[in-house]
């Protein structure tokens, strides 16, 4: 079983002016740690409590992902790159293609492609970014992931006319060093969501808080799609993401939700051992200022991503 480090708060104990030196001794600590990929939150605004994390308000601090992740390419070795996840209305599809090519190329083919219909409707206002109906934006979102793959393709050029998007010419060139950089869909959507990780994902990212049952029925639809779609269940890589509390004692030991928070060694592996029999490949964790005390990473390091690398 793979480990993943998410980061998304940006907020460090220190300065801005030390930002460039924090976040890449992150990325050099999970690197030499083992992790198998890091990721950054694609969003203009801090998110507050409405993506289901507290994590500050709209005014914290927020980079723009794609800068970071091409800075952090230069810096690592071995650990993967994405999006956890991109909001497919923040950019044109062409655009978003070319820039997580570049991201490939420049990682030496590390990178994944993490995309999501887009759900922060402030965000999208505030800076004047279409906000449309549910229906709409997941019309747009499948259209992009046709577009993701016609430009990977060796029949990237290619007209491509949408509902939504049109585009004279899909052309990619340089093509990405990975044949195809793995897109990973987020969300546990049981009718589109779902369906779309089947019809045209690599890798899908369930939402661990919301619990053990909530993550089976994930799975079983995965699983009723794939077998509609004609495809393998298996080569879809299943990705989980949720929070770890290693030494915060004033957290306390329960979610709202009735889940048990991760605060120690073996609360983690314990986590680890049901998602693995679910069949999660991949389990993401993001922690509260790794840089504050760099005791976390160093505790995934040592006893825990060796506990679980042969599951």
């Amino acid at each position: 079983m793979k480990i993943g480090l998410q980061v998304p708060n940006f907020t460090f104990p220190r300065e801005k002016d030390s930002f460039a030196q924090d976040i890449k001794d992150i990325a050099i600590q999970a690197d030499e740690a083992g992790f198998q990929s890091l990721w950054v939150m694609d969003h203009f605004f801090q998110i507050g409590s409405e993506g289901g994390l507290l994590l500050g308000p709209a005014e914290e601090d927020m980079y723009e992902g794609y800068s970071v992740l091409n800075y952090l390419a230069g810096l690592t070795k071995n650990i993967k790159l994405g999006t956890m996840v991109t909001g497919n209305i923040y950019r044109n599809p062409g655009v978003l293609v070319k820039t997580v090519t570049s991201l490939d190329i420049l990682s030496k083919g590390r990178a994944y492609l993490g995309i999501g219909a887009g759900w922060f409707e402030r965000e999208a206002l505030g800076f004047g970014i279409s906000f449309d109906n549910w229906k709409t934006r997941f019309e747009k979102l499948e259209e992009t992931l046709q577009i993701i793959r016609l430009m990977w393709s060796e029949e990237n050029g290619l007209e491509f006319n949408g509902k939504h998007y049109q585009m004279q010419e899909t052309l990619c060139h340089p093509q990405p060093i990975q044949r195809y950089p793995p897109i990973l869909i987020g969300g546990m959507g049981p009718t589109k969501t779902l369906r779309f990780v089947a019809k045209y994902a690599d890798a899908c990212n369930l939402f661990m808080g919301r619990g053990k049952e909530a993550l089976k029925e994930a799975v079983k639809n995965l699983k009723k799609h794939c077998e509609n779609e004609n495809r393998s269940y298996e080569e879809i890589e299943k990705t989980s993401l949720g929070s770890v509390f290693l030494d915060q004692p004033n957290v306390p030991n329960m979610t709202s939700s009735g889940n048990k928070n991760l605060k120690t060694v073996d609360d983690i592996i314990e986590n680890l051992k049901w998602q693995h029999e679910l069949g999660v490949d991949q389990a993401i964790f993001n922690m509260k200022y790794p840089l504050a005390d760099q005791e976390p990473l160093k505790i995934f390091k040592e006893e825990i991503i060796p506990a679980v690398s042969d599951w």
